[in-house]
């Protein structure tokens, strides 16, 4: 492998349009320094060193904290309107770099330059979706049975948002969660994925150029790359009232529990075991061109991949044909991600490889067939064939795991509850599709007895989601929601509000105190010679009821205040 880097070849110079170096600063807070060790980023394409970062200690994290918190004292003063207009800002400054950004995207990351440039477009798009929120965040007048009372709901930021985010969307993810949770009055410490920091430093330099050039503090938007000691910090870090994390199951998992311990919130985004049924009278046209990009797109490295495709049987031998001829025309367009004509790139990391290798051998010997690919492709870089499995069972081990690469397994069922009964029974709960013309069907698929998932598709593929919707899944996906709708209630704190413009003090409905005497008491009989009174109407009794007796004494108490 030629110890050369990329950044100094003319082929790639946008390196240079995005401010990025042979050696970078990895932490920002206002200032980029940083003192942890520094980390090679490799290129997936052909695995030759892109450029170096040196990465955050978990004494720059602690800074970069201190920093944020201390941002967090202007910022939540800026009208949500106005914080709009600065992530209108980042959203404009994206688009002027938003062909670079997409290249380096492809670059670090191994995805085709088309899926590049529109990971960086998803990050615009949720600009101008969170600006139009500024203007729209909302609370609730609620009608008090009180007189003279009015009784409110409003919502409040949380401060501090934590943000890790996984390798195979390393700037989309961020820009799901920060531009939501800057308009709602939150301010951002984001670490990205350890093996795409030239992503997470050239995404914040873009960031920092707006909020210089309007005086906000650079830690409202903070950095600190690194591994897995600035991660755990985080996750047990008080200070964070929210860890935004995308990633597997494994270890979110070890995430949700550490931020829980400190009764923190979680936002998750973990696997998606995903499956996509064909009906027998589905379009068949239509299928074959939504499951080619939703088995092997990416390489298989999307969240919602499509895993299974799970075909009635009067249609499995004919979508099995076309997807394999799918599949042939993909392998002849194989290659550099950044080329044009290319549909099909690399696995991010040898990681990704022998995961493919070791899932290969689990589903021949739990009774698989490889259908189609099945193969490492010899040439430099991280490239696997897209694989087709066939002949498992639909509850085989392998099947009910995720693994994180392309390989699809084909299912054959009988009846389209069948269908549905296997969508729903492996663990992960992200996205699913249904390809039919029955309108019948369609509203079981979309009701309580048809997919559990959090995405829910009709005669489209498995991927695609689009950011207007709330994105995430169920069970072992974790259950969090980012981008659209609702989903910014997650970055606030919602607060329950009652304001007193009477005269009067009702502690109660049933309790008033008024010029000094007591107006009513709800009053419990008893067949006992004695009335008593619950003692939650009055701090300070004990814990029993008490005698007419004392009820009238404390009465006379009452009147003399």
């Amino acid at each position: 492998m030629s110890t050369s880097y990329l950044i100094d070849e003319p082929k790639y110079s946008f390196l240079k349009e995005l401010g990025l170096d042979k050696v970078n600063v990895g932490v920002y807070d206002g200032k980029w320094k940083a003192s942890g060790k520094t980390v090679t980023s490799i290129c997936p394409a052909n695995g030759r060193p892109i450029a170096e970062v040196q990465t955050g200690s978990v004494e720059d994290y602690d800074r970069c904290v201190q920093a944020a918190q201390e941002a967090w004292q202007s910022w939540a003063d800026i009208p949500a309107p106005k914080r709009g207009e600065i992530v209108r800002q980042i959203g404009d400054a994206l688009r002027a770099k938003l062909q670079p950004l997409g290249q380096l995207v492809s670059l670090e990351m191994g995805k085709i330059l088309p899926e590049g440039v529109g990971e960086v477009q998803e990050y615009i798009d949720i600009c101008d979706y969170a600006v139009g929120l500024s203007r729209m965040l909302e609370g609730r007048v609620l009608p008090s049975e009180r007189p003279g009372h009015a009784l409110l709901e409003k919502w409040n930021p949380l401060g501090v948002v934590g943000v890790i985010s996984a390798f195979n969307f390393p700037i989309a993810v961020y820009g799901w969660n920060s531009a939501i949770a800057m308009v709602c009055g939150d301010v951002l410490l984001w670490k990205g994925a350890e093996t795409t920091p030239l992503v997470s430093v050239a995404t914040t330099k873009v960031i920092e150029e707006v909020l210089v050039r309007n005086n906000i503090p650079g830690a409202v938007c903070a950095l600190c790359t690194g591994g897995a000691d600035v991660g755990k910090a985080m996750s047990q870090d008080e200070r964070v009232p929210l860890v935004s994390f995308t990633g597997s199951t494994k270890i979110g998992q070890t995430v949700a529990l550490e931020v829980q311990k400190r009764f923190g919130k979680h936002l998750l985004e973990l696997g998606g075991n995903n499956a996509l049924l064909v009906n027998e009278d589905a379009d068949l046209d239509m299928v074959s061109r939504a499951i080619i990009f939703a088995c092997a797109g990416t390489a298989g490295q999307r969240c919602t991949t499509t895993r299974r495709l799970i075909l009635h049987e009067k249609v499995y031998d004919e979508v099995l044909a076309r997807l394999k001829k799918g599949y042939e025309q993909i392998i002849n367009r194989v290659g550099d991600p950044l080329d044009s004509g290319i549909l099909y790139g690399p696995m991010h990391s040898e990681l990704g490889v022998e995961q493919f290798k070791k899932a290969l051998t689990a589903a021949v010997e739990q009774g698989g067939k490889i259908e189609f690919g099945g193969k490492v492709i010899n040439r430099p870089g991280y490239f696997v064939e897209p694989t087709i499995i066939t002949g498992i069972a639909h509850d085989a081990p392998i099947v009910q795991d995720e693994t994180f690469a392309p390989i699809v397994y084909v299912l054959k069922c009988s009846s389209i509850d069948e269908a549905i009964q296997w969508n729903n029974e492996v663990k992960q709960g992200l996205s699913s599709s249904i390809f039919t013309k029955d309108l019948g069907l369609i509203f079981k698929w979309i009701g309580p007895k048809g997919s559990d998932c959090g995405i829910i598709n009709v005669n489209i593929p498995t991927n695609g989601a689009e950011i207007g919707g709330a994105f995430g899944g169920e069970k072992h996906t974790g259950g969090g929601r980012e981008s659209g709708t609702d989903s910014w209630k997650q970055y606030m704190r919602r607060s329950t509000i009652t304001i007193n413009y009477s005269k009067d003090c009702i502690v109660r409905p049933a309790l008033s105190f008024h010029r000094g005497t007591f107006q009513h008491v709800k009053l419990i009989f008893n067949f006992s010679s004695s009335i008593i009174l619950p003692i939650t109407q009055f701090s300070c009794i004990s814990n029993s009821y008490i005698s007419f007796l004392h009820f009238k004494l404390l009465v006379e108490m009452i009147r003399l205040v």
